[in-house]
């Protein structure tokens, strides 16, 4: 059982709970989205994990399911909990479920709007998107026992907003390079919700003074908005400045790893804290012989 603010999420016996899994299901595929009645239920629900989110009253409000062909699906949440957190803790544990039967990968079929829920959630696109059940999806796929490739900049957006994503309280960005990675739309809405969550945290940025006017201005400006949010520091050490590497990392054990910083190439790792503690201990010796970047004065920061 996973416990939330509101709400809590379960495996359930899918005989016993039955009723409750599609009448969740039945609100959100059949009467909101209009997909046939008979397509909801199919001979793969007897053999499949299920997970239900209820409410503090014991309502359902979520559900989801793990099929034995590896795949995630039928995840639905009802629209009045949308948008609290009920879809990532579903997702949550469906994962943890497939990492105890010992799966390498599990797959989804994301439609086309829910693509930056589960990309900020460690699932990558895979080809193009399709249609199923008169809906428009895409194949999305998580490796669970190691590093997932990362080869352009939808999948390095992907990788950076699921690091972010899944940061507690410290985020760690050691840049190179004008790639534009932070100013891709999840990369930014995943540090704004970040930064401006209730609890205390600290975004601690490594960039060269070359790369520094290539920050996004949002960024800037989420940055000016929360100074004792966001610290930038400036590499000074010859030894440092000569690191060609970049990383985003926190203190979750998550790491985006680009061996040449200045491209996009390299691995997104998950729940793999003996992989980023490497990387964070890099990132603090360097910081600790870093400055406040100067420049920082023309941008206001």
């Amino acid at each position: 059982m996973t416990p939330t603010v509101g709400f809590q999420v379960e495996t359930v016996d899918y005989a016993v709970q039955r009723d409750q899994l599609h009448g969740v299901r039945h609100a959100v595929f059949v009467d909101e989205q209009r997909v046939p009645a008979e397509l909801e239920i199919d001979a793969l629900d007897p053999l499949s994990v299920h997970v239900l989110a209820v409410d503090a009253e014991g309502h359902a409000i979520g559900a989801g399911r793990l099929t034995p062909d590896q795949r995630i699906g039928r995840m639905a949440v009802r629209a009045d909990w949308r948008g609290r957190g009920v879809g990532d803790a579903l997702l949550r544990v469906l994962v943890a479920e497939a990492k105890l039967r010992g799966w390498g990968d599990v797959t989804l079929h994301a439609q086309l709007h829910a693509r930056d829920f589960y990309a900020r959630n460690g699932f990558l696109a895979e080809g193009t998107p399709f249609e199923e059940a008169g809906i428009a999806h895409q194949t999305m796929r998580r490796r669970l026992d190691g590093a997932m490739r990362i080869e352009d900049l939808v999948q390095a957006s992907a990788a950076a907003a699921t690091v972010i994503h899944y940061a507690r309280r410290h985020l760690h960005l050691q840049l190179r390079g004008t790639d534009g990675l932070l100013s891709q739309p999840p990369v930014l809405a995943a540090l704004r919700r970040f930064a401006t969550a209730r609890h205390d945290k600290s975004v601690q940025l490594l960039v060269h003074e070359a790369d520094l006017r290539a920050l996004p201005e949002a960024l800037v400006a989420l940055a000016q908005r929360l100074p004792s949010v966001f610290q930038l520091r400036e590499p000074v050490d010859p030894m440092d400045c000569q690191v060609v590497s970049a990383a985003i990392s926190n203190d979750n054990g998550d790491c985006y790893f680009r061996p040449m910083g200045a491209r996009i190439e390299g691995e997104l790792w998950l729940d793999a804290p003996a992989r980023t503690r490497v990387q964070e201990e890099l990132f603090q010796r360097i910081w600790q012989r870093s400055r406040t970047c100067s420049a920082l004065r023309v941008l206001g920061i």
